[in-house]
C-alpha cells in the first residue's frame, strides 16, 4: 500500500479546517500551513484536487481561504484519499489480469491475503469521517471484545452497526 505524505497531509488538513472554521469563517491555506508546518505550495496542490473533487470550496478576497463544499460529517477520509488520486491497493497486481507474478499471468501465492487487507483498510477509511477525527471520535465506531482462551487473551474488533453486536 503507497499512502504517501500527499494523502496524510490533505487528511490533516482538513481535519484542521473542521477545527478552525467556526461560524463559516474560511481557513486560509497559509494559516494550515502556518500550524501544520506545511508548504505552501505542497497545499496549494492538494487543495486544487480536493476543489475539483467537491469536497472544498474557495472563498475570495481578503478574509477568503476555504470551507468544506459539504459537511465535514459526510467526508470519509477514502474520499480524500480518492480526491487526490493516491492508491490503496497492497497487491502488486497490475489489475488487468492479476499478473502478481510477472511472467506469469497469474496470482501469487499471497494475493488472497493482500487483497482481503487493502479491503479491510478502504473499509475503515470509509468508515471514518474528517469530523470523526476532528473529535477523536473514531474509535467509537468500533467495539471492542476480548476473548479469553486458556493460552492467550486476544482482541477482537468489529463494526457494531454492520455485525450487529450489543
Amino acid at each position: 500500500m503507497k499512502l504517501t505524505s500527499k494523502g496524510r497531509i490533505a487528511v490533516t488538513s482538513l481535519v484542521d479546517i473542521a477545527l478552525n472554521a467556526g461560524n463559516g469563517k474560511p481557513v486560509s491555506l497559509s494559516e494550515i500551513s502556518q500550524r501544520q508546518n506545511i508548504s505552501l505550495s505542497f497545499l496549494e496542490q492538494i487543495f486544487l484536487s480536493l476543489k475539483r473533487s467537491g469536497i472544498v470550496r474557495s472563498v475570495r478576497g481578503p478574509s477568503g481561504g476555504y470551507l468544506f463544499a459539504r459537511s465535514p460529517n459526510y467526508i470519509m477520509i477514502y474520499d480524500v484519499i480518492l480526491a487526490i488520486n493516491e492508491e490503496l491497493k497492497i497487491t502488486k497486481c497490475n489489475g488487468i489480469d492479476f499478473g502478481c507474478v510477472s511472467s506469469k499471468k497469474s496470482k501469487c501465492l499471497t494475493h488472497n491475503l493482500w487483497n482481503n487487507l487493502t479491503n479491510h483498510i478502504s473499509f475503515f477509511l470509509n468508515s471514518v469521517s474528517i469530523n470523526d477525527v476532528a473529535e477523536d471520535s473514531y474509535d467509537q465506531i468500533f467495539s471492542k471484545k476480548t476473548v479469553n482462551d486458556d493460552k492467550q487473551s486476544i482482541e477482537i474488533v468489529k463494526r457494531d452497526e454492520i455485525f450487529n453486536i450489543k
